[in-house]
């Protein structure tokens, strides 16, 4: 008996088509539903329409409300498994915040293109069909919410955008895929040992991202003492090191409240307190940031809105951060 997957459609390149001015552009609601007959021999899908958005207009409200839909349609129907289209800009946002929210057992797969419909070589159908082949393969059950682009399996806790054009633009530096896709089967070869949940109501927190760059002017900062935000985000240089010009400002905004959490600006490794000088890791530990375990910058920023609804308090802020 094949397996019942929801298909829910929210939008981007995989929806779109090149007009006569080669300009690309949203189609219809009903444009992924065009590949629907080609999944008819894997699956037994059922399509809806969520959103038709590009990336870009994409928020972590909307990304919330696309959690709580996504409850609500399994909650009131069986299903196997979920596939989620989505623009490929923020898709990797969207999945993380799924990942970090949504606590259920069957697969969640996000998927695209980087190809509109109507192009050469769109790869939308053929990433669509593997999708769904993985959220109806029994291996993808109890392993997070998980991207499928190029007939490759990656984790959302991992997974980055890489290229701006490629059709293999889905990477996890360090990681790799977790499985691939073959003509046959679908394979894993691991999957990620980190997995974390969070109940949240909302997802409204205020949060902004900087990255760290030489020579920084402390008036780039200086301007959020008067803003209402709830955290900051910092990509700093390497293992964790900023300018020292603008270590008074940081310390204002700790003494504000307010939760900073460093990562770096470097898409392999993660942040440590080891340099002892002005502005240098161990300084800044000493002071208070929050040290993140790797994630990129945007993700940071998502985990830090979903467990600002958990915790204001700096050291279990750390804790949340180091697992």
């Amino acid at each position: 008996m094949l397996k019942k997957i929801l298909v829910l459609n929210t939008g981007g390149t995989i929806a779109m088509s090149v007009d006569a001015s080669e300009g690309v552009k949203p189609l219809d609601d009903q444009a992924v539903n065009k590949i629907l007959p080609f999944l008819e021999r894997y699956a037994d899908v059922t399509m809806k329409n969520v959103l038709n958005l590009p990336s870009p207009h994409i928020t972590p409200s909307i990304m919330n409300q696309l959690r709580q839909h996504i409850e609500e349609e399994l909650s009131l129907a069986h299903y196997d498994g979920v596939v989620i289209t989505h623009g490929t800009d923020t898709l990797e946002e969207t999945a993380y915040f799924l990942d970090l929210t949504l606590s259920l057992s069957v697969p969640i797969v996000v998927t695209g293109a980087m190809r509109s419909s109507n192009e050469l070589g769109a790869d939308g159908p053929v990433n669509l069909i593997s999708s769904v082949r993985t959220a109806a393969d029994p291996g993808s059950r109890d392993k997070g919410v998980l991207v499928v682009f190029n007939d490759e399996i990656h984790a959302a806790c991992h997974v980055t955008k890489t290229h701006t054009s490629n059709v293999a633009t889905f990477q996890s530096p360090q990681y790799g895929p977790i499985g691939t896709i073959a003509k046959k089967n679908v394979q894993y070869h691991h999957a990620s040992l980190d997995r974390e949940h969070y109940f949240i109501s909302h997802a409204n927190a205020n949060v902004p991202l900087i990255k760290a760059v030489a020579g920084m002017d402390p008036a780039w900062l200086q301007f959020l003492l008067n803003q209402s935000i709830d955290g900051l985000v910092i990509e700093a240089f390497g293992l964790g090191n900023l300018p020292p010009a603008i270590i008074p400002t940081l310390k204002q905004l700790l003494d504000k409240g307010i939760p900073i959490v460093l990562v770096s600006r470097c898409y392999n490794g993660q942040v440590q307190d080891v340099y002892d000088y002005e502005g240098g890791g161990h300084q800044l530990k000493q002071m208070g940031i929050v040290f993140s375990n790797g994630l990129n910058g945007q993700k940071a920023r998502l985990k830090l809105i979903v467990t600002l609804e958990q915790t204001r308090d700096f050291e279990q802020l750390q804790h949340l951060f180091e697992q």
